[in-house]
């Protein structure tokens, strides 16, 4: 078994993901759901180090024989790219590899709305991404940043772990970063950023204090920032930022944050009503005045009332833009009961 096999398969299954699991048989992530390969054989530990080990150079092998985790991308003509996760588990090695389309989708193909497809106008600010792995957090970036790049002449700075979509220079120029190839890591990819001179940075993912705080610092000294979060409303994002400081700190950030931030762009992916692959349900904020006063005092709970008064702005709720894709028939009332936080709304008039 070779893994160029494996990731030739994920590809015409359309999956999203492939797992290679020592002690299971193989198995593809297609539309939300694990299907088992049940012509291949259960893989041993032997099967999966052969495949892993097959897929990376010494110096990889030997990082990932210290820290029993490995994370990078991983390319073959003609096939596409892979975003692979090895890591040990009790039966030996295990490989999650996630499906980077090859084509970069523009906004409108997945379903942006016009007011947040505009936020790529933007000269500066704070811009959020959020949700739970798997929730097309990294395709929608790719669908704004690739924009900008097609339209404006300036420098796009992208700090990634591992990269995953390959933009090629159009009208912008960007200089992508990998951490543990270009860089050592967020925290001192973006430290010196700011002497790179961008316009506009991509922080793939902002994991700790040092990189959250570097984030805030460039949205702040007059640049675009577009980043990620797991987290599953808007209210939660901007909580996990403030809480991640210390409790001395977090009424400052509560400034900080209040004056940077645009936007935040919360998301999960339901399975079509027709079978035809999922679609992203959003909920969706913008840093209005009123939004800010209440980051400024630390009334995050009262968010979710000023989402829902903000409707005339493109402003919407989870639950919200839910029920308007159940409504429209695109999704099934099993798939939307599963994903509101109140059933009841699916029956309501309003």
């Amino acid at each position: 078994m070779q893994i160029q096999e494996f990731l030739k398969l994920a590809v015409e299954k359309n999956a999203s993901d492939l797992h290679l699991t020592a002690g299971f048989l193989p198995a593809l992530r297609i539309r939300g759901e694990l299907f088992f390969l049940e012509d291949f054989p259960s893989l041993k530990n032997e099967d999966t180090r052969e495949l892993a080990f097959s897929m990376i150079t010494p110096k990889q092998k030997e990082k990932f024989e210290k820290e029993f985790e490995l994370d990078f991308s991983y390319s073959l003509e003609g096939l596409g790219r892979f975003r692979v996760n090895f890591y040990l588990q009790k039966d030996g090695v295990g490989i999650a590899i996630r499906v980077i389309p090859s084509k970069i989708p523009t906004p409108e193909e997945i379903g942006l709305p016009s007011e947040v497809i505009n936020l790529t106008n933007l000269r500066n600010g704070l811009i959020l991404v959020t949700g739970v792995t798997g929730s097309g957090k990294s395709t929608t970036l790719a669908a704004l940043i690739n924009k900008i790049n097609e339209e404006k002449p300036c420098h796009i700075l992208t700090v990634e772990d591992p990269i995953e979509f390959i933009y090629p220079h159009k009208k912008a120029i960007i200089n992508q970063r990998e951490v543990g190839s270009n860089t050592k890591s967020f925290a001192s990819a973006l430290k010196y950023a700011l002497r790179e001179d961008p316009d506009i940075a991509l922080v793939g993912e902002m994991r700790d204090l040092e990189t959250i705080s570097a984030a805030l610092t460039i949205a702040e000294t007059g640049h675009l920032v577009f980043t990620t979060l797991h987290t599953l409303d808007a209210a939660q994002s901007i909580d996990r930022i403030i809480n991640v400081f210390p409790s001395h700190q977090q009424q400052e950030i509560r400034t900080v944050l209040g004056g940077v931030l645009r936007a935040v762009i919360c998301q999960q992916l339901l399975l079509r009503k027709d079978g035809k692959g999922r679609i992203a349900a959003r909920e969706i904020l913008f840093n209005t005045y009123a939004i800010a006063n209440l980051i400024r005092e630390g009334k995050i709970p009262q968010m979710y009332s000023a989402i829902q008064t903000g409707r005339s702005l493109g402003m919407m709720t989870m639950d919200s833009d839910v029920v308007r894709l159940f409504r429209e028939g695109v999704i099934s009332r099993d798939i939307a009961e599963k994903a509101v936080t109140n059933p009841k709304e699916l029956d309501s008039p309003y």
